[in-house]
């Protein structure tokens, strides 16, 4: 099977998968089909360990129990669509039944990891769980189980709830995202490797249809799903996972004496073939690879110039900047807003990730939890809230402090859309306290499981962490420091003081004193949507009284943009009031948070120069040549790390990071010695085009319609400064490379950070100059 996507003519490919594959090779019947599943007769159980978890609300709580269930063939596919949906319905949102039953029990934190459908496999399977239980509890959560699936076979589903899901449905097949292609050919995969028919599998729209009908007919339709697959099914497994105090021990002690044992039983002979055999390949690695042989581009192919993005900005209700983008959506609408914290005082700022947590989800106006989940689902493709910290352009202390609005919806369903953020704005709801612990718990729980997935971006903020201004708000909303306020919330008894915080905070947030706003929408749909920003602008609360920056130094930025053509909006300016810190001073740190891991994830930053110095275009190069000629090399083929690397963020910190990493102070010595090779100047002209290449790659990413004009919007990065940006990364030469080597990557020429998250270690131990956490 061969997956291309692309807009390049389709018969090229074809030949050249033809002349170039096909044509070489004599048909074979291979026989690569998978058996079905033999199906068992009655329910299985079965029981694993795991390492304690250091993040864990409760010590005592550190079981997950799941249930699985064997569903239908994937070649199926109507079949498999529909349990699909079904999966859907049972566990998504605080409407579906497992929801209700399970995670609102207060039993457990949130779903066990495997929840859902999952279609990638011969036969489908859908499981349903929950983690952070104490042992005892397993049995309670089966019994759970079984009686919901129970009640859904008494009551079945709300009208609402189908149509929600529908929708949303229709929204996915309208919202275009850059990797579209590649989404469906990871979609199509599994059924076409199966011999299913991939053809079938993309007519979405029918199976809607028929969908529909099923239930027309027959109002039972999915309750039967439910009986025959739930209910009635003995092929199910129950699988429970509970922490053992000396696990780690343990299987350090089985994997020596593994290795002792197969050591012993090789003959002297065999013990020298292996040595001779890791001495040629630590030889092999060193040597530069032939790559002559692949296809390549030339950065002369690249475009000189970026295409342009029309923006236009017209002021709501007189006062309210509103970017306006106007592009083929396909028939959606995106809105964001950004609201800024200057003025919200400086206890309340750790609380507020987890505010823009909750806030879409603690019910609003007239509408209870629940009815405001099933709302947002009828009229929206989803509403989100996130802390916005970007660092400026221009100067490394200066920065923008704010939270960003985010939702899409059908063209027809604007009105709703607007009015929710209305509600939302004006008229949220903080009474639901018990809803509100379980809202604490999920988020403390998904954190905690997210630093094995993501320790090397935690290791990163918090070596950047004393750089910039920036960095210190960073970690404190995203960082490990999140993470442990978190988990301090999740186990307090008495949760009310935090649950006051948030109408506090929502004073300073929720209103039209420090925000702006943007919409990207079809050029028809533009003069609808700017009347709904308009009424949402004049509805939404000024402050009554003047609020001051807490912080003093605040710089407005404007950024012009140009009318063009249209004779309703007019020039005029989005402006950022941005924090200055001019008593920042830069300090090194060197911290070690001990975690239960067997591996490292490491960071080590270095404060460079902004966006927009030429040097910026060098340093963002050079990561680029560092991570493909040095790093990769050193860290993962060498020392034997997940991966590592270099990279340049939008704050002007250069990192270097290390994922999954046997070693730790040895991947610090790692990183100077790609200082030293980079300073030396030992590559061709041809690594520098690759890592050129590279970099253009990230640069010239294709821009869905949704994201147009949104650099501008949320960093203040116009189309000019991109353009000037890339007219430096094409200048960028050799000397260039090693100048800025030398220039802020150099021992003692730039203040740096450092942190590795992972096991116990002497050697830091030992090291005064080490933060233990």
């Amino acid at each position: 099977r061969f997956f291309t996507y692309g807009n390049f003519p389709l018969e090229q490919h074809l030949k050249q998968i033809h002349e170039e594959a096909l044509i070489k090779f004599e048909r074979i019947e291979s026989n690569t089909e998978i058996p079905k599943q033999k199906l068992w007769e009655k329910p299985r159980e079965h029981r694993v360990t795991c390492g304690l978890d250091s993040f864990a609300a409760d010590p005592c709580k550190q079981t997950t129990v799941s249930v699985s269930y064997l569903l239908t063939d994937i070649t199926d596919t109507f079949e498999t669509f529909t349990l699909s949906l079904l999966s859907s319905l049972l566990v998504d949102g605080p409407n579906s039944p497992f929801y209700k039953a399970l995670i609102e029990s207060g039993i457990g934190t949130d779903f066990s990891p495997d929840v859902g459908f999952n279609g990638s496999t011969r036969e489908a399977y859908f499981s349903v769980g929950l983690q952070s239980i104490a042992e005892r509890d397993i049995d309670t959560v089966k019994q759970i189980i079984a009686r919901t699936i129970d009640e859904v076979i008494v009551k079945g589903f709300e009208e609402d709830r189908i149509e929600a899901l529908l929708h949303k449905i229709e929204i996915q097949l309208k919202h275009q995202s850059t990797s579209f292609g590649l989404a469906l050919t990871s979609y199509i995969a599994s059924c076409w490797n199966q011999d299913g028919d991939p053809v079938e599998l993309l007519k979405i729209a029918d199976k809607v249809s028929r969908f529909r009908e099923c239930l027309k007919e027959n109002p039972t339709f999915l309750q039967e799903k439910v009986k025959m697959y739930f209910k009635d099914n003995p092929h199910r497994l129950t699988l429970s996972m509970s922490p053992e105090e000396d696990y780690r021990d343990k299987q350090a002690k089985m994997e020596a004496e593994k290795l002792k044992k197969k050591v012993n039983a090789l003959s002297e002979e065999e013990r020298t073939q292996i040595f001779e055999k890791g001495l040629e390949l630590i030889a092999l690695q060193s040597k530069p690879q032939d790559t002559s042989c692949l296809p390549a581009l030339k950065v002369s192919d690249i475009e000189p110039k970026i295409p342009f993005t029309v923006l236009e900005t017209t002021l709501a209700a007189d006062e309210v900047p509103v970017q306006y983008c106007a592009q083929p959506t396909n028939g959606v609408v995106y809105y964001r807003a950004v609201s800024s914290l200057n003025t919200l005082p400086e206890e309340l700022k750790p609380y507020v990730p987890l505010f823009c947590n909750v806030i879409t989800k603690m019910g609003c106006g007239a509408l209870d939890y629940r009815e405001q989940a099933q709302k947002i689902e009828l009229k929206t493709g989803g509403m989100s809230v996130s802390p916005h910290i970007i660092p400026d352009d221009s100067h490394l202390d200066v920065y923008e402090q704010g939270v960003l609005f985010s939702s899409l919806c059908l063209d027809r369903n604007l009105p709703d859309m607007m009015h929710l953020w209305s509600e939302i704005f004006n008229n949220p709801r903080f009474e639901e306290e018990e809803h509100f612990r379980v809202l604490v718990k999920k988020t403390a729980q998904e954190l905690s499981n997210g630093i094995p997935d993501c320790g090397h971006l935690y290791a990163s903020i918090r070596a950047s962490k004393n750089l910039t201004p920036s960095g210190e708000l960073q970690e404190m909303f995203s960082g490990m420091d999140q993470v442990k306020l978190m988990k301090r919330i999740a186990e307090m008894s008495d949760i009310k003081p935090i649950l006051r915080k948030l109408p506090r905070i929502k004073k300073y947030l929720l209103n039209s004193d420090n925000i702006r706003c943007s919409v990207n929408a079809a050029p028809q749909q533009i003069s609808e949507a700017s009347k709904e920003v308009e009424k949402f602008v004049k509805g939404i609360a000024r402050s009554k009284k003047e609020r001051k920056p807490v912080r003093p130094h605040v710089i407005e930025k404007s950024s012009e943009v140009k009318p063009v053509g249209s004779e309703m909006l007019t020039g005029s300016q989005i402006t950022r009031k941005l924090v200055n810190d001019p008593t920042f001073k830069p300090c090194q740190m060197k911290t070690h948070f001990v975690l239960p891991f067997p591996v490292n994830y490491i960071g080590e930053c270095v404060r460079t120069v902004p966006y927009i110095a030429a040097d910026y275009a060098s340093l963002r190069v050079l990561a680029r040549l560092m991570t493909a000629k040095f790093l990769h090399r050193e860290i993962r083929e060498k020392g034997g790390a997940y991966s590592g690397g270099a990279k340049l963020g939008h704050n002007g910190i250069f990192t270097f990071y290390s994922y999954r990493d046997p070693n730790s102070l040895t991947t610090l010595k790692t990183f100077e010695k790609a200082v030293e090779w980079a300073k030396s100047g030992e590559f061709t002209q041809e690594d520098i085009d690759e890592a050129k290449l590279a970099v253009f790659a990230a640069v010239d990413a294709p821009i869905a319609p949704s994201d147009k004009g949104m650099d501008h919007f949320l960093y203040g990065i116009s189309d000019e400064m991109k353009q000037l940006h890339r007219e430096q990364l094409f200048a960028v030469n050799s000397d260039n490379l090693v100048d800025v080597s030398n220039k802020y990557l150099a021992a003692g020429k730039s203040t740096r950070g450092q942190a590795i998250l992972g096991p116990e270690n002497a050697d830091i131990a030992k090291d005064p100059s080490w933060v233990k956490r």
